[in-house]
């Protein structure tokens, strides 16, 4: 009657309620979720930082402009002939001695050019190009991520739908046998404690079904935040049972995980080594700090009087060579050769840990599909039980205690198998995630 009631109280909404595939949740995520969007957008900034980082070895432009009021001898006569204005009344000594303070405006042109700097700034460039990859991996990874947490709570919320189902039907039972142990003692057929125990068993039912009731609810605020609010209502069409076979293991022992040809398919892995090689290059840049940068200059100035009448204007070319040395630099070097070991480092254990998730994941696959198989059939053998000593127990032939114990055993085995069913699902895609390879077969 309980489960005859909840579903005609059900099937109105899921009726109204939009179908969402699976496939279609991780699009959402990958759509509308705002951590996975803020991922993008620093992705987009490191490639910007690399593109502004190439664009070094391009010339610069320097533009000046500067208003001068000074009657200083030296700066008074030097003006007045880059303002084209000098007489040779300028030459008398008292003229020449103490000036009439003078202004005018400069203004000014330079382009320069690095020759040379060491290797410093392709170096640089190469640095932030491979921050860029890293940038970019570390964003694939959380895609694969979202997607894997997407899977979570698609078929959490389906499992737990399903426990609410099974927990339904527990308590049915549950109310039904309090019924009749009830009729039974009331006619003095049964013991009152037997009534307790009755009672009890149909209170933790109920304890129960607000526990599947919670999880439920939890799973879909969980795939709403994930995926946004298409997931608030919607129907989940993909069955748990529908997982695709499993990814291929690697072709021998010695080949690496998440390794394609010469490239490497697993985001996590190529982010580390891509920032292995930005270390790497960091360091040519720390040590291309301590040579000496070669330099050409062209520049275009002119020096005009106070009504901008008067004035002249000149070019220069230069070729010039700068070489800054400092203690500090030295001690940069030094830590930039210590990031990259860092760097390096910490591929290589990404790479062990990558190899040890592939191994989880199979293990998790292996245990969960016994597992399914283990517990369908402890289903079918205790709703078979429980069926034949409810009969009996009706029948005066058995104690309650025996339909109670097959009650909870049932629950048992539907419980296990559940999470069995959940723990398979979640392991392929587990596998999937660390393998590199696209989450249930869906691709951006």
């Amino acid at each position: 009657m309980v489960l005859a009631l909840a579903s005609v109280l059900l099937t109105p909404a899921l009726a109204l309620a939009t179908p969402l595939p699976l496939d279609e949740a991780i699009r959402a995520a990958w759509t509308h979720n705002e951590g996975y969007a803020a991922s993008a957008r620093a992705t987009d900034a490191a490639r910007l930082d690399a593109d502004a980082a190439r664009d070094r070895r391009l010339p610069t432009l320097s533009l000046s402009a500067q208003g001068v009021r000074t009657d200083e001898p030296v700066a008074a006569f030097g003006m007045r002939l880059d303002q084209a204005r000098i007489t040779a009344a300028d030459f008398a000594p008292e003229r020449l001695n103490h000036p009439d303070a003078i202004g005018g405006y400069r203004l000014g042109a330079t382009i320069t050019q690095v020759l040379y700097g060491g290797g410093r700034v392709t170096a640089g460039a190469r640095a932030a190009a491979a921050q860029a990859a890293a940038a970019a991996g570390d964003h694939a990874r959380r895609r694969d991520e979202l997607a894997l947490g997407v899977v979570e709570a698609y078929f959490g919320s389906q499992v737990a739908a399903e426990a609410i189902q099974h927990a339904g039907d527990v308590l049915a039972h549950a109310l039904e046998t309090e019924r009749f142990v009830r009729a039974r003692v009331r006619d003095g057929a049964a013991l009152e404690s037997e009534l307790a125990r009755a009672t009890a068993f149909r209170a933790q039912a109920e304890a129960e079904l607000a526990a599947a009731r919670r999880q439920l609810a939890s799973s879909r605020s969980a795939l709403e935040l994930l995926a946004g609010s298409v997931a608030a209502d919607a129907e989940l069409t993909t069955p748990i049972e529908a997982g695709g076979a499993e990814p291929p293991l690697p072709r021998s022992a010695g080949e690496r995980v998440g390794v394609r040809g010469d490239s490497i398919a697993r985001p996590d892995l190529a982010a580390a080594h891509a920032r292995s090689d930005a270390a790497r290059e960091a360091s040519t840049v720390a040590r291309g700090s301590l040579l000496p940068e070669v330099f050409a200059q062209a520049s275009a100035e002119t020096m005009r009087s106070g009504d901008l009448q008067h004035g002249a204007s000149w070019t220069t070319l230069a070729l010039g060579i700068r070489w800054q040395l400092g203690v500090p630099d030295t001690r940069a070097l030094s830590a930039a050769r210590a990031r990259q070991d860092a760097a390096e480092s910490a591929a290589r254990w990404q790479e062990r840990q990558a190899s040890r998730e592939v191994e989880e994941a199979r293990r998790a696959i292996d245990a969960a599909d016994a597992q399914v198989r283990s517990a369908s059939e402890a289903v079918v053998s205790s709703e078979s039980a429980r069926a034949i000593r409810e009969a009996r127990h009706r029948q005066g032939l058995l104690p309650l205690t025996e339909v109670l114990d097959a009650e909870a055993g049932l629950a048992g085995s539907r419980a296990l198998l559940l999470g069995s069913r959940y723990e398979a699902r979640v392991a392929r895609a587990q596998l999937q995630l660390a393998l590199g390879q696209p989450i249930e077969g869906v691709n951006p």
